[in-house]
């Protein structure tokens, strides 16, 4: 069984036989490259509308300070006073920047993910009429994550400083809830246009190796979906049809949430690094710690637990949204092409 971009199937003989016919496919590259712009903006505020609250609460649990006692004690306590402070609305304080940010990052992950299937192609190793294999579409999702990084780490930027409001404040007053127009012109006063990428290391090292896993980990499930199914046929027919037929709807739930889950579990310290320092406070760009110096902060204080601190609760809100995430972009791109 071989695999279409984007996870459809064909046969291997019908992979074989497909035509090389090089201004259709200019053409169509050109229209998937839409649809991996509008179908990944509409999937991507899907997934932020289900994770919002949780990513909430894991951003508060991870910008801690290091220098005084935990303010939660674990991720239940933090939606406890967290709603007890600022009500259920609390938790989606600032939702504006990310649902932009995810229209932007989920489009930018698609598209970059099937340039990188060009650049594959482009190497010579296979032909535009071959399927790629797993290995290579673990590549091609590093390939994405790596420069969706540069996209997201001002977009992320803007929305720990908006999620974590006692984090910005600077004079020790009660913090006032900011707003996206006033973190960003408070980053930019105080740190120039530089400032808005202040953690990209972070999100560049959580985005490479966590999306190499978010495709990787979608396509190889979808494809073990696909054997399994092919094996339990009981006649040609069955088997002729599975190879032309999306998955069941809740196989194609387990491929993302595998997808989202590994995402987050395995890269997650370098998201945390990432969330310390982008919640430091505005206007105090001397004490601004490079990537490797927080993380050394963070170690010498809570070791690896710390590292994994609001990793639980991020990888269970991972699941659904990423779940969503896949199933609402591959409905479209079958039902809806352009």
């Amino acid at each position: 069984m071989a695999f279409k971009e984007g996870g459809a199937p064909v046969s291997a003989a019908t992979a074989k036989a497909l035509p090389v016919d090089i201004p259709n496919k200019a053409r169509s590259t050109a229209m998937d490259a839409i649809e991996d712009i509008l179908y990944g903006s509409i999937s991507g505020v899907v997934g932020k509308y289900i994770e919002y609250p949780f990513d909430t609460v894991k951003v508060r649990l991870q910008s801690q300070p290091d220098h005084l006692p935990l303010r939660y004690t674990g991720p239940l306590d933090c939606f406890r006073q967290s709603i007890k402070a600022d009500g259920v609305m609390g938790l989606y304080r600032g939702i504006t920047a990310p649902l932009l940010g995810a229209a932007a990052e989920t489009s930018s992950l698609f598209f970059f993910e099937r340039l990188g299937r060009e650049v594959v192609y482009a190497s010579g190793y296979y032909s535009h009429d071959r399927v790629l294999p797993l290995p290579a579409l673990w590549f091609t999702g590093a390939f994405s994550g790596s420069l969706t990084s540069f996209v997201l780490t001002p977009i992320e930027l803007v929305k720990c400083k908006i999620q974590v409001p006692m984090m910005t404040s600077a004079d020790g007053m009660a913090p006032k809830a900011p707003s996206i127009m006033s973190v960003i012109r408070g980053v930019y006063k105080h740190e120039g246009f530089r400032g808005f990428w202040h953690g990209q290391m972070g999100t560049f090292l959580r985005e490479a190796g966590g999306c190499s896993a978010w495709f990787g980990s979608k396509e190889t499930t979808t494809k073990l979906f696909y054997l399994l199914n092919e094996r339990n046929a009981t006649s040609q027919l069955e088997k002729d049809a599975l190879a032309t037929e999306a998955l069941p709807l809740w196989q194609q739930a387990v491929a993302g949430a595998s997808a989202g889950m590994s995402y987050n579990f395995l890269f997650f310290p370098a998201d945390t690094v990432k969330s310390r320092m982008q919640t430091s406070p505005i206007g105090r760009s001397a004490q601004n710690r490079t990537f490797m110096q927080e993380g050394r902060a963070l170690w010498k204080q809570s070791g690896l637990r710390g590292m994994y601190r609001g990793c639980g609760i991020t990888v269970l809100r991972s699941a659904p949204s990423s779940a969503f995430i896949f199933m609402v972009y591959d409905g479209l791109k079958r039902h809806l092409p352009l």
